[in-house]
């Protein structure tokens, strides 16, 4: 794939001229308003990269408030194929621990107030999702955690809740019941405009807590969820570095 380019949605901590050669950043603007942040542009193992932090720079938006249309819009505008969407998310698993990768490879939407489709005037388009996330780019990050020796579930099932509050512990009880593995307040709709605009879409989701399901667990904080991402972010940048070099070489291979 010659025009391989890849966009990453993340939060802090990921506008790393470190991670990014050749890093520049400008102000972009869509027909569906502004992104969370100025786009980073730039290279990572020599692949071309898009980068945008979607609760903004010092994480002031809110899920609800998230303008994930013009985020996504901005990156297919730039010439993205395939996105790379980082993502916090509590357990509801007990062999899924803080600190641990997953893949999810199915979602349930029970988002409520979110502009979730780029078709809602006149011109309608019924998008398929039996298999919403990228078997490709998921088999990529099996590879990379697998060479790392990182911690990582290779699938699960993502359950998407409207926030900011977190759930109660009936609710977490009943997304249990329901087979999801993991939660969090953001990859819906993300990943539904990214189909639409026929882009590949793979989570890499951070464990962070394990939600309020378990007996004698401490309520989950945003301060506990902050203190495990500063623990987990040089194993993030590792991953991303890793599994794009992995994403350029398959693309490469295919195409012979």
């Amino acid at each position: 794939m010659n025009n391989l380019k890849i966009g990453i949605i993340g939060g802090s901590g990921m506008e790393d001229t470190q991670l990014i050669d050749s890093f520049k950043s400008k102000n972009i603007t869509t027909s569906f308003g502004e992104p969370s942040s100025q786009l980073i542009t730039g290279y990572i193992q020599n692949v071309p990269v898009n980068f945008i932090s979607r609760h903004g720079v010092d994480h002031s938006i809110s899920p609800s408030n998230v303008n994930y249309r013009a985020n996504i819009s901005c990156l297919k505008n730039e010439g993205c194929t395939h996105i790379i969407a980082l993502t916090a998310c509590g357990s509801l698993r007990e062999k899924i621990q803080p600190g641990h990768f997953i893949f999810p490879d199915q979602f349930i939407d029970q988002t409520s107030k979110r502009k979730n489709t780029f078709f809602d005037a006149d011109n309608v388009k019924h998008t398929s999702m039996g298999i919403p996330f990228s078997l490709d780019l998921r088999n990529c990050l099996i590879e990379s955690c697998n060479l790392l020796g990182f911690d990582f579930h290779s699938s699960g099932t993502l359950i998407t809740i409207e926030g900011p509050r977190f759930s109660t512990k009936a609710e977490s009880l009943m997304f249990r019941s329901w087979g999801c593995d993991i939660i969090n307040m953001s990859t819906v709709p993300e990943i539904i405009l990214a189909r639409e605009l026929d882009m590949q879409y793979q989570s890499i989701g951070m464990v962070t807590d394990y939600d309020c399901w378990r007996e004698n667990e401490e309520e989950v904080s945003m301060d506990k969820i902050y203190e495990v991402m500063a623990n987990n972010v040089n194993n993030v940048k590792e991953l991303i570095k890793d599994v794009i070099f992995r994403i350029n070489r398959y693309y490469k291979g295919k195409n012979k």
